[in-house]
């Protein structure tokens, strides 16, 4: 079929939510990043790329090429509270329990976290996307106490991050690796969920972009050899 149709049963997606939000300070004596802790209330991760500005270049009295500054990945976390690990990315010390010195120096750090794909017959059950950020330091943020009324309402903190990519072999480096849950073999996802939330035997860690993309090679390579395989078959 050639002809293009448009909005057929069950392709009309759409994307929503943020949960399940997982953060991974990185440990300048190790060069690793440490064991993953649950970020509750996560409300919302906003992907920010920028970058990637046009220079063109002219010859000859007309536009010769067209050349692209590199891309460069951060955004905006907003939670409601977050864990006791996150002071070091967001510049703060503590000298003993319950006492917190701000104004220190800010640990770099990665964060995971999960959003919903919907469509329209399995509306949220249809599936989802995990996100994975590396190289990341947070600025300082704006906090505004406001006194008790009517209309109460919970502080939302709010923090932006910048990155540093890191490198992955056969690529660029990259700052932030998407999988989705649609479209990747059951099992190697269950691996990597297994990998960046933990398990009963395994603390949960940060899988470089590298790992990844091993984990999920060796999937489809298994697929193609299946698929070649049952054709030799037919063909016989």
């Amino acid at each position: 079929m050639f002809k293009l149709v448009w909005d057929t049963v069950g392709e009309r997606l759409y994307e929503t939510g943020t949960k399940k939000g997982v953060l991974f300070v990185y440990d300048k004596t190790t060069k690793n990043y440490g064991a993953g802790v649950a970020w509750n209330g996560l409300t919302a991760v906003t992907e920010s790329p920028s970058g990637a500005d046009e220079n063109a270049i002219y010859a000859d009295d007309i536009k010769y090429l067209s050349l692209r500054a590199k891309e460069e990945f951060g955004g905006t976390i907003e939670a409601y509270t977050y864990p006791d690990e996150w002071m070091a990315c967001d510049g703060s010390a503590s000298p003993s329990t319950g006492v917190v010195f701000g104004q220190q120096s800010r640990s770099m750090f990665g964060l995971c976290y999960r959003t919903i794909l919907g469509n329209d017959t399995e509306l949220d059950e249809y599936g989802y996307k995990i996100h994975l950020v590396y190289g990341a330091t947070a600025s300082p943020s704006e906090r505004s106490y406001e006194t008790v009324n009517d209309s109460p309402d919970a502080i939302t903190f709010s923090w932006e991050f910048t990155t540093v990519p890191v490198d992955v072999d056969g690529y660029k480096p990259v700052s932030l690796v998407t999988i989705d849950s649609t479209k990747v073999d059951a099992d190697a996802l269950a691996s990597l969920e297994a990998i960046v939330y933990g398990s009963d035997s395994t603390e949960p860690r940060l899988p470089m972009p590298s790992e990844v993309a091993e984990l999920f090679a060796a999937t489809t390579s298994t697929t193609e050899t299946v698929t070649d395989t049952t054709n030799e078959t037919s063909e016989g």
